[in-house]
């Protein structure tokens, strides 16, 4: 519900604050009085496209801030959450336009964009008039409005959740053949790469081993006749038999030398403990460098085959191993393609089944909600002097969507015996008017709830008992809610729980607009303006009090 709403030097308001009550509130003035600029200025804080120049003459920026009040449950505590917005009992708007036309908007004093603005004004306020494109005139509305009426969104859920679930189904089946199609052109590519790599096995690293290994059996042929020379040398025809001589002649003299040459002795005995350790080295190293020649061969082969392959694919020879996984996945897709394309038709034809399930659900509810809407409707039209008018709701196929396959729209006919039409090409203003009326009474009655509805002279060109009637109807849909109605009907206002009087004043140099609470003296004078003009008699505010409910 609508608390207050502030406005700061927007077109001709310097300063305006206005607090609104439940039930109905009703604004009347002369026309030029600044009504329609309370609607742009509340159209403007809730991110509404309008006007583009708003900031009062003279004024660096206007401001518009309103106050809502959000019961548990409302729609707009959802579109707080979902913009990670601090979510209360009450909600603030503010929003200021620059001179320069820049704009910035607030949230309960957190910085947000125009749509998010807008995403919350759809739970708030909903506005009417005679040229409401946004209701009975915007056939793509219709349907919701059936909806609405029938009470239908459990069942919209699972329609939504089947749509979405045939989607995800089309999708990778879609995705599947795509890629069948795409692997089943490379075939003969994929069989013959994967018959040369599944031919060598190539593993990662093992083109440095053999490039390591090739490198030193080409070596080992050179370095092989001075290893076996060195073997030679450090032997007993070289230094382990001059060793051992030295050591014999050493040790037969030993007792003779008192000592001296003790030290000698130890001295060889640790060279030819040294020496056989590097007699060892040696035959290891001659062992090493023994080697087939055809071991050379193939050593050889096979590094320039892994060497080829890489070249062939532009990989590194590592990554010939996972290149090789890769295109044996594309061709065991390819070798299962027709089960797997099969399993996954038969999910796509489960989920187009569960879709046609809850569509046709939709679509029974749908018709059957249309005798309850139409029956309701012609007992609303008869209060507001439309007793002869038919309205009929017509549902016919449309395209498949989340919401089901069905097309609705609402026809008309005004006069008896006429076929019924388009609302907007059957319709006269005035009666537009009271099809609008009579709608939101029924959907109210259905449990339409939570927002704020403000009708625009939705009474122009109706009078008299008819305009009591649209009055009354008024009054009902407030009921429990809150309605706003900018009207010139007198019978209208006289049906209002509060009352507000749009005035303009001048002054030499300016005019502003203001807007005033009305008590119950001043509610008669008014209503008994509305009815007699400018000179306000007794008999005009004897007419206002008999308007009025006692």
């Amino acid at each position: 519900m609508l608390r207050a709403l502030d406005i700061h030097d927007m077109l001709i308001i310097d300063r305006l604050a206005l607090n609104f009550q439940p039930g109905l509130n009703v604004l009347t003035g002369e026309t030029g009085a600044g009504k329609s600029i309370l609607l742009d200025s509340l159209g403007f804080v809730l991110g509404w496209r309008g006007r583009a120049e708003l900031v009062r003459q003279g004024a660096d920026q206007g401001e518009v801030t309103a106050e809502f009040d959000l019961p548990d449950g409302h729609a707009a505590r959802a579109v707080l959450t979902e913009a990670g917005l601090p979510v209360s009992d009450t909600l603030i708007l503010r929003r200021v336009n620059a001179r320069d036309g820049r704009k910035t908007a607030w949230v309960n004093d957190r910085r947000v964009s125009a749509e998010v603005l807008r995403a919350l004004s759809d739970t708030l306020i909903e506005l009417h008039g005679q040229h409401d494109d946004r209701g009975l005139l915007n056939p793509r509305g219709h349907r919701d409005m059936l909806d609405t009426y029938a009470n239908l969104g459990p069942q919209i859920d699972v329609a939504r959740t089947a749509w979405n679930a045939l989607g995800r189904a089309r999708k990778a089946l879609y995705a599947a053949e795509a890629r069948v199609a795409e692997v089943r052109q490379e075939e003969e590519y994929l069989r013959h790469a994967v018959g040369e790599l599944d031919a060598i096995m190539p593993e990662p690293g093992e083109e440095a081993s053999l490039d390591a290994a090739r490198r030193m059996m080409q070596a080992a042929e050179k370095i092989k006749t001075d290893v076996a020379r060195a073997g030679e040398a450090l032997g007993i025809q070289g230094a382990e038999g001059q060793l051992s001589d030295a050591n014999r002649w050493l040790g037969s003299a030993a007792d003779r030398a008192d000592g001296r040459l003790d030290a000698p002795l130890a001295a060889i005995e640790r060279a030819m403990l040294e020496l056989d350790a590097a007699q060892r080295g040696v035959e290891d190293a001659l062992d090493a460098l023994s080697f087939n020649p055809a071991e050379l061969e193939m050593t050889e082969e096979r590094l320039f085959a892994i060497r080829g392959l890489a070249r062939k694919h532009n990989v590194l020879a590592d990554d010939l191993a996972g290149f090789a996984d890769d295109l044996r996945e594309r061709l065991a897709l390819l070798d299962n393609s027709e089960r797997g394309l099969a399993d996954l038709q038969k999910a796509e034809e489960a989920a187009l089944a569960a879709y046609d399930t809850a569509a046709t659900a939709l679509t029974q509810a749908r018709s059957a909600a249309v005798t309850a809407l139409d029956a309701a409707m012609a007992a609303e039209l008869a209060p507001l002097k439309m007793e002869r008018a038919v309205f009929a709701t017509v549902v016919s196929n449309g395209p498949a969507g989340p919401d089901g396959r069905d097309d609705v729209s609402f026809t008309v006919a005004t006069n008896p015996g006429a076929p019924p039409g388009p609302l907007n090409k059957i319709a006269s203003g005035g009666e537009l008017s009271r099809f609008l009326l009579a709608l939101k009474v029924c959907l109210s009655q259905a449990g339409q709830g939570g927002v704020t509805m403000i009708f625009d002279e939705i009474d122009r060109g109706v009078g008299g008992a008819t305009a009591d009637a649209v009055g009354r109807r008024l009054a009902a849909l407030a009921n429990g809610g809150q309605v706003l109605v900018v009207t010139h009907s007198p019978q209208v206002a006289a049906l209002g729980a509060h009352h507000w009087r749009v005035e303009k004043r001048q002054t030499e140099d300016s005019t502003t607009s203001t807007v005033v609470p009305l008590d119950a003296a001043a509610r008669i004078d008014e209503i008994a303006r509305m009815l007699s003009g400018d000179q306000i008699t007794d008999a005009a505010r004897a007419a206002a009090r008999a308007l009025m409910p006692g």
